[in-house]
């Protein structure tokens, strides 16, 4: 395990201050997606998947992201990037840009960009915590 892996006490902060720069903002968006696509009974699995990464932009600091997939994972994601992905992806990337402009917000900035990689292709992508192994 590396020592980026556990949150710590900088980590709880980080994430505190997150939420007030941005990442509130984030996970209303994957909330608002997510209900859109629940709203027929194909799309449910893929905004119980919002739902899940909304959790991740609450609190992104001291989690990784796994990617891994088949197919499968192409196929939806070609359809998530049509249907929703790329909103929220480009959201993320310029809410990034705009952190990375000062140095205090860089880290934050990076955890901007985790967000915008993985509203590029969230599917067959598994976010971990802390102490868990890819």
């Amino acid at each position: 395990m590396n020592q980026t892996s556990d949150p710590g006490c900088l980590g709880c902060l980080g994430n505190i201050i997150w939420l007030v720069f941005g990442g509130l903002f984030q996970a209303l968006n994957w909330c608002l997606v997510g209900a859109l696509w629940c709203v027929t009974i194909l799309g449910i699995p893929v905004g119980l998947q919002c739902f899940k990464f909304a959790g991740l932009c609450l609190w992104p600091f001291g989690k990784e992201v796994a990617w891994g997939g088949g197919a499968g994972s192409l196929l939806l994601n070609v359809l998530w990037l049509l249907f929703g992905g790329l909103w929220l992806a480009i959201t993320a990337a310029l809410n990034g840009v705009l952190l990375c402009v000062t140095i205090l917000g860089i880290p934050f900035g990076l955890q901007c960009f985790k967000i915008a990689r993985l509203a590029l292709m969230p599917f067959g992508a598994q976010v971990l915590g802390p102490g868990e192994w890819y």
